[in-house]
């Protein structure tokens, strides 16, 4: 692997006034797209008072919404940490028929829509479905349930941590790897003392983003959860369910709570940027 060498930072060379003006309309569009609409969730949340506000989330229906919506964060984001570590070991260092087509696959869940993803999933398990008739049969129920619920966020964010860590790996060589194994190195070794520490800060990175999806996922959860309130209702459910309602204020307030969460999520990301981005940016370039 090479050393560390300073890559020389050239300076645009374009005029003054064009650069100014692509940053006003960055500005513009990040003001108008994302902090216009982030700032009237705050507004509405709390337009009949704190108090107000503060009752809405400590409804029983929010606190299981929360609870609903960490727990599946939970249990799809290892796994999905472990399916792309997997997916990214196998298709960097190993050659197989049929690899490309794997990593076509990897990719599907960003083409195909959530409802799509939903409404397969309904198809296999529902009461109607190709193994509905089983699982009534043995008393299980993935359909309008919590395994319903964690089998969709799956989907929808299957590809991140792989995405984040195929590339990386693809630019690294694996004489490191190669080199430790040839020193009798166990592969648990192998993996724990040569190849997490060079991906480390990128799984970090696909780890998050997949969070983020988890806890935001709508569409795919919509059509497999059934809208039970304080049962199968994640966070965003539960805001389209006080929409419906017309209950603007405690819907807007319980977005207030999702947006918060994933405002760590991005705060985490920054410091991870701020903090490793110099080191991350060296192993993606293979330095």
């Amino acid at each position: 692997m090479a050393s560390s060498i300073d890559v020389p930072v050239r300076e645009l060379s374009e005029p003054k006034w064009l650069q100014w003006s692509l940053i006003a309309v960055a500005l513009l569009l990040i003001g108008g797209l994302v902090v216009l609409p982030l700032s009237v969730v705050i507004v509405e949340a709390l337009a009949r008072g704190v108090d107000a506000y503060w009752q809405a989330l400590q409804e029983p229906d929010a606190w299981a919404a929360l609870k609903l919506s960490l727990l599946i964060a939970a249990i799809s984001v290892p796994l999905n940490a472990l399916f792309g570590l997997a997916a990214a070991w196998t298709l960097t260092r190993f050659n197989f028929p049929g690899k490309q087509l794997l990593l076509t696959l990897i990719d599907l869940p960003f083409s195909v829509s959530p409802v799509v993803a939903g409404l397969v999933f309904v198809l296999l398990f529902g009461a109607q479905g190709w193994f509905g008739a089983w699982l009534i049969e043995h008393d299980y129920r993935i359909i309008f349930a919590v395994p319903g619920i964690v089998l969709a966020t799956l989907f929808v964010t299957l590809p991140f941590v792989a995405r984040e860590l195929i590339p990386l790996m693809q630019q690294q060589s694996a004489d490191q790897e190669e080199a430790a194994a040839l020193l009798g190195a166990s592969r648990w070794t192998l993996f724990w003392r040569v190849t997490l520490p060079n991906i480390r800060w990128a799984l970090l990175y696909g780890v998050l983003l997949c969070n983020a999806r988890a806890l935001g996922e709508f569409g795919a959860v919509s059509v497999v959860s059934g809208h039970i309130r304080g049962q199968t209702n994640t966070l965003p459910l539960h805001v389209e369910t006080l929409y419906n309602e017309f209950l603007f204020s405690a819907a807007f307030a319980v977005a207030s709570l999702l947006m918060v969460l994933a405002l760590l999520t991005l705060v985490l990301k920054a410091w991870l940027e701020h903090r490793h981005g110099t080191a991350l940016a060296r192993k993606r370039v293979g330095h």
